[in-house]
């Protein structure tokens, strides 16, 4: 055996929950770079992990000894507090004392089930995160975006969209760190865009006309449901887009020493990709 494969495999190992997910899929890729090994925790795993099914905990958890924790659909959503506290206790006991949680910028909800994670005794550290860019091409408004017409109830608010990229690097160090443990990081990029301002930077970057059109609560509740998606969503959209989050902190630059990447560098590489290619 060699040096290197020696030392991978003594590292510890880290369940990476949602690890087929934006964030996670990054963490997993980083940390193997970094010959760490992990465990991706999803329904599809081995061995499986399901929010819902707390027997399936355990298995996972099993010669784990830190974990990075993602909650679908939201640590503000309704059951959200008990299972992360269920679950925070439960890796403690099992050996599973680093926990880094990714929480959102703002949400009340969300911070008690951060709560409930800190109170499991865990070494802890929560990462609040803006709105992803990726949300534009990996996730919810990829076909809006393909359409040429991205349509949200969020009127005029503006966010400091941050690049899962930028999370990803946060997570990993504070994984690997000791000098995170018990700090709370918030995260966003380095300008306020509203809606209108990303259609513009997604129309230059592909080159053709996509507007933003703003819609009523109501009618984008409707477009939740015909797409099988909580309608939950369109009451965050209004909650966390109020105006709390139309500032620009600081978190990526504290922990990595580099400003995080602008929207604009973001949709020129996607559009690169041909992601968003009609």
């Amino acid at each position: 055996m060699t040096k290197t494969s020696q030392q991978t495999q003594n590292a510890p190992r880290t369940l990476v929950i949602g690890g087929r997910g934006k964030t996670g899929r990054r963490v997993a890729e980083k940390l193997t770079a970094l010959g760490r090994p992990v465990r991706i925790g999803s329904r599809s795993g081995e061995p499986a992990f399901d929010w819902n099914e707390p027997a399936s905990w355990g298995p996972a958890l099993e010669g784990v000894d830190r974990a990075y924790v993602t909650y679908y659909p939201d640590l503000s959503f309704p059951g959200a507090v008990e299972q992360i506290g269920a679950f925070a206790r439960a890796a403690v006991a099992a050996g599973t004392r680093r926990l880094v949680l990714l929480s959102g910028r703002g949400e009340e909800a969300a911070q008690r089930s951060e709560d409930a994670l800190k109170e499991s005794g865990a070494d802890w550290t929560v990462v609040r995160a803006a709105w992803f860019n990726q949300n534009f091409d990996e996730s919810f408004f990829v076909g809006p975006v393909l359409a040429g017409e991205i349509a949200l109830p969020t009127a005029d608010a503006v966010e400091p969209f941050v690049d899962a990229d930028d999370i990803a690097d946060v997570v990993v160090a504070a994984l690997t760190e000791d000098r995170h443990i018990g700090r709370t990081y918030e995260l966003s990029g380095p300008r306020l865009l509203s809606f209108s301002d990303v259609a513009a930077e997604l129309s230059k970057a592909t080159g053709r006309e996509i507007a933003y059109v703003p819609v009523s609560n109501e009618a984008y509740r409707a477009v939740l449901r015909e797409n099988g998606l909580p309608e939950e969503f369109t009451d965050l959209f209004t909650l966390i887009l109020d105006g709390r989050n139309a500032h620009v902190v600081g978190g990526v630059e504290e922990v990595l020493g580099r400003q995080p990447r602008d929207f604009a560098e973001f949709a020129r590489e996607a559009a690169a990709r041909g992601v968003w290619d009609a």
